[in-house]
């Protein structure tokens, strides 16, 4: 995969503006991550990139189509991807070439205190802004935590597997723990 980092310090002072539709900037980490995710309409992303005292402003668009699985049965769910964002880029301390990527206390522990990492490494001294990172993240950000096929999704049968979308499956349902059944007909009261 092609990178796409680009130089705060080559940016003009009114900012510049990227588009970004290599799909393998989503597919890549997808695999990598064994998503089940699959993109069914391209993802594009158009972003903004501002410079500004101790870092950058990023602003940008994604757009596109996925495929999940859904959440009660499995089957695909097309998910539309709409995502707007706006954030600002801190600079990373320069004295640590790695705090862009690893933010490591003195012992090469994870520091707690450097809890967020950067998107912005120093390359040969020069700060970049991975463009491919902010797309990646975005993208996650913008997947729904529970993806459905419709939203009136009635899920599989709990005792056979069946997917009740198609059809009834004929199982006789639970009617729970024959010990309770003298509690089923209470109504509670409030006073």
């Amino acid at each position: 995969m092609q990178k796409y980092r680009i130089s705060i310090n080559d940016l003009p002072p009114d900012g510049k503006e990227f588009d970004l539709d290599d799909q393998a900037i989503w597919q890549t980490p997808m695999r990598e991550f064994e998503m089940d995710c699959r993109i069914s309409s391209p993802l594009s992303a158009h972003i903004s990139v501002l410079p500004a005292e101790g870092g950058c402003l990023v602003r940008g668009e994604l757009r596109g189509q996925v495929v999940l699985p859904c959440n009660r049965c499995a089957e695909d769910a097309v998910t539309d991807i709409r995502s707007s964002f706006e954030e600002f880029e801190e600079l990373p301390d320069e004295e640590d070439p790695d705090a862009g990527l690893n933010a490591h206390a003195g012992n090469g522990a994870p520091d707690p205190a450097a809890e967020t990492e950067s998107r912005i490494i120093y390359e040969r001294n020069t700060p970049m802004l991975d463009l491919a990172a902010v797309c990646w993240e975005e993208f996650m950000l913008a997947l729904p935590v529970n993806p459905l096929c419709k939203t009136d999704c009635k899920g599989l049968c709990a005792q056979c597997g069946a997917n009740l979308n198609n059809d009834d499956c004929g199982c006789i349902p639970d009617e729970g723990d024959p010990r309770l059944a003298v509690l089923r007909g209470l109504t509670l009261h409030k006073t």
